[in-house]
């Protein structure tokens, strides 16, 4: 098992009090669309047979960053009449360039793919977190395909792909056990490919399925042929990708703080445009927090989730919805009884090692939280205010901010990394507490 990073260098001026929840809740919160669905059909207009148009994206860091990429490559990717509105022109993909991952997976995932289109060398870099995670089976399953890799046999960043305007396609294997977005980024442009391509999967596991099923259906939704009907094995038809103008549903997985904090305080909180069928992982949300005392109604398109401040235990697999973890496990430390989170050991190749650094600072607020083989398991205990430090990770920045609703002086280092996926979240948690429209 790894460990959490090296100590906080964080001054007083850089972190933000959570606040206390001090009266039950009544509120609507707006969330922004899906960064998962913005950024896979970002690609998919890039790659499209003409100009295309996404309303209700996400406009975050990692969406932003995924369509600076993408402009960089040749795609003309403008703002329409509102910021969620982008509008995309597919161009010759172009090379001699440098992409900024930043820290978004799916931009240093999805397109080194999409770079070996190109007409010449594309080179990948991003933030130093960035540089840690696995890029292996991604640019492995690349040369397979005899596209050129450089990336100095690490299987990280920085590393080059160098296009040749086509790829000729055929026969892969993939190790995803690390992540499901190895499948996904090698799918999403292999419609392109001269002899479209055939991936299998060959690790001991595969977590969140439920992304790939957003990829296939995203495929098939822009005409792509896919066929699944075997384990573990895609099969991508070459084709051409048609032009969409489509509307990207809200981010269901950035409602879990929003939704869970109806359980730490009591009340309601609801939340609109919720879908009656996704492929969003955030879909498990209404079941897990109703098996962990809440309840949760939808009716006419509003998903409301009502607490009464008791929060029991919960043994889970959350192999499937992974991204949901770090909020479930602040639920888990305020609550009455112990939790065990399974099926979760990929999450330690995310932003940061989200096990370790989970575990880091639950035991610092005075909680009981231990690493296993695949997850964690977290034994109530009675918690005081420190610095909870969120490691450049988004994810680690919500549960700081859920655990203190109940726990005053719980102060988070670096809150704006929240602007990976939802921008103004601090503006959005007031406005929640207060009563109104977040």
């Amino acid at each position: 098992m790894t460990s959490a990073p090296a100590p906080s260098t964080a001054t007083p001026a850089d972190l933000w009090e959570a606040p206390v929840g001090e009266a039950a809740l009544a509120a609507t919160v707006e969330v922004p669309g899906s960064k998962s669905l913005t950024n896979r059909l970002l690609v998919l207009a890039a790659l499209a047979d003409g100009p295309g148009v996404l309303r209700g994206a996400l406009r975050s860091r990692d969406s932003d960053l995924m369509a600076a990429a993408l402009r960089s490559l040749g795609v003309e990717v403008t703002q329409g009449e509102t910021p969620s509105t982008l509008h995309v022109v597919p161009g010759t993909l172009r090379g001699d360039v440098d992409v900024d991952c930043g820290l978004a997976g799916t931009v240093m995932r999805f397109l080194p793919p999409v770079a070996a289109l190109a007409d010449g060398p594309v080179r990948f870099d991003g933030d130093a977190g960035a540089r840690v995670r696995p890029m292996g089976p991604v640019l492995d399953a690349l040369r397979g395909l005899g596209v050129g890799v450089d990336d100095g046999g690490r299987g990280l960043l920085p590393f080059t792909v160098t296009g040749h305007q086509g790829v000729r396609g055929g026969t892969v294997d993939v190790d995803a056990s690390g992540s499901s977005q190895f499948v996904s980024g090698m799918l999403l442009a292999a419609a392109r490919f001269d002899q479209g391509l055939t991936l299998r999967h060959t690790g001991p596991t595969l977590p969140s399925l439920p992304h790939i099923a957003m990829t296939v259906e995203t495929l098939r939704e822009v005409g792509v042929e896919v066929d699944d009907s075997r384990p573990g094995i895609w099969q991508v038809s070459p084709g051409p990708i048609a032009a969409r103008d489509v509307h990207v549903e809200p981010d269901l997985s950035n409602a879990a703080p929003f939704l869970g904090a109806a359980l730490v305080v009591g009340g309601s909180v609801s939340i609109p445009g919720w879908p009656t069928v996704t492929t969003q992982p955030g879909a498990m949300l209404p079941e897990l927090l109703t098996a962990m005392g809440g309840t949760a109604t939808l009716a006419d398109g509003v998903m409301t989730v009502t607490g009464t401040g008791e929060i029991h235990g919960i043994d889970v697999d959350l192999h499937a919805a992974g991204e949901l973890a770090p909020n479930v496990a602040a639920l888990a430390a305020l609550a009455d009884s112990p939790s065990r989170l399974r099926g979760i050991a990929h999450l330690r190749g995310h932003e940061t090692d989200r096990l370790a650094a989970l575990a880091t600072e639950i035991t610092r607020l005075g909680g009981r939280c231990e690493q296993t083989s695949d997850g964690l398991v977290i034994t109530p205990r009675p918690l005081h205010g420190a610095t909870f430090r969120t490691y450049h990770d988004h994810r680690m920045a919500t549960t700081a901010a859920m655990i203190g609703l109940r726990v005053p002086g719980v102060q988070v280092e670096d809150v704006d990394t929240t602007a990976k996926t939802l921008p103004g979240f601090t503006g959005m948690w007031d406005r929640m507490l207060a009563g109104g429209p977040a």
